[in-house]
């Protein structure tokens, strides 16, 4: 009697696992079966919020179902990343993230809410765009050069903002500071459109930002480029050279956003998501309207994503430390 019970409790567990088998199956063969939240960890009317509203209509026409845009600011990205860390892992959250978020936060925050590789799962690099720094036009400095000299002759007087600490504009002017050797006052803003705003206004001297955020305002005039952290001049903005154009080699920064998903949401959902957003990356429309902001599209594999973030981490991590950088 015993023996029957026991068999009976077993093929009751086999039944019961085969049933989730198939409820798993199903559920990723129907996704997505309502609207989809993509988080953006920062402000409205920064630069990555920019590329999420850009990409999202169609996004929407391509997976069947409406992809809302969610603004979370805070932390450098982090609070947005964590709700999607601890969302369920159906697809139906995801985040467009950040380099500073995925791979300089973990090395400069001492406590992380979660795990940065192994809470979440990557689906697509994005876009990838450079840092530009950029002055209010009543700065006496024509580039990088003029600004060091300013910046050498009142040590502590001339303050850049940058969208957050922590983030890669701050550790670009971190760079900046190393390799030039002058003491450069840091602003921090939470998010590019109060920092952008605050240069156009002139509370600070100046901003380094994600070029999409700064463009529109460099060329009506009420910014003025000095200088591309990037390894070649952007073809926007062709009379703008890069840093290491102008003596500074090591400050090169590229910002990139990538989609994510939370860890354990099943592979056919990640390849339904990593599908819709490269035939949206693919679009020529699409790239079109991205590249004239500033953005350059790179689809790829899930795989190629998970590669490129382990280089990215390993590669920022000895920079993080090396700048003195600190989380404020």
């Amino acid at each position: 009697m015993k023996k029957s019970t026991r068999a009976l409790v077993a093929q009751r567990a086999l039944l019961a696992v085969a049933a989730t088998g198939v409820t798993f199956s199903v559920s990723a063969q129907t996704y997505p079966a309502k609207p989809v939240r993509m988080i953006v960890g920062f402000p409205a009317g920064g630069p990555i919020d920019i590329v999420a509203r850009m990409m999202s209509p169609k996004l929407s026409e391509t997976l069947g179902q409406q992809v809302v845009v969610d603004n979370r600011g805070g932390a450098n990205g982090i609070i947005g990343a964590d709700a999607v860390a601890k969302s369920a892992p159906d697809g139906y959250t995801m985040i467009l993230i950040s380099t500073g978020t995925a791979t300089i936060s973990p090395h400069l925050y001492p406590k992380m809410p979660y795990d940065a590789q192994r809470d979440l799962a990557p689906v697509v690099l994005v876009t990838s765009t450079p840092e530009l720094l950029v002055v209010h036009p009543s700065l006496p400095a024509k580039n990088v050069k003029d600004l060091v000299a300013l910046a050498r002759a009142k040590p502590g007087e001339i303050n850049i903002a940058s969208t957050g600490s922590g983030g890669l504009p701050h550790l670009a002017l971190e760079l900046l500071k190393m390799e030039a050797k002058v003491n450069l006052l840091h602003v921090p803003f939470n998010g590019a459109a109060p920092a952008v705003a605050n240069a156009m206004g002139g509370q600070v001297m100046g901003v380094i930002a994600d070029l999409p955020v700064v463009q529109p305002h460099v060329q009506s005039g009420r910014l003025k480029a000095l200088g591309l952290a990037a390894p070649k001049r952007s073809p926007l903005f062709p009379d703008v050279a890069t840093m290491t154009e102008q003596g500074l080699p090591k400050v090169e920064a590229v910002n990139w956003y990538g989609i994510q998903v939370a860890a354990k949401t099943p592979p056919e959902v990640i390849a339904k998501l990593n599908e819709a957003f490269n035939r949206t990356l693919n679009d020529p429309d699409m790239r079109q309207k991205l590249i004239a902001r500033g953005a350059d599209p790179m689809p790829g594999t899930p795989a190629q994503f998970a590669a490129f973030l382990k280089a990215e981490y390993e590669k920022w991590g000895p920079i993080a430390k090396a700048s003195g950088a600190k989380v404020d």
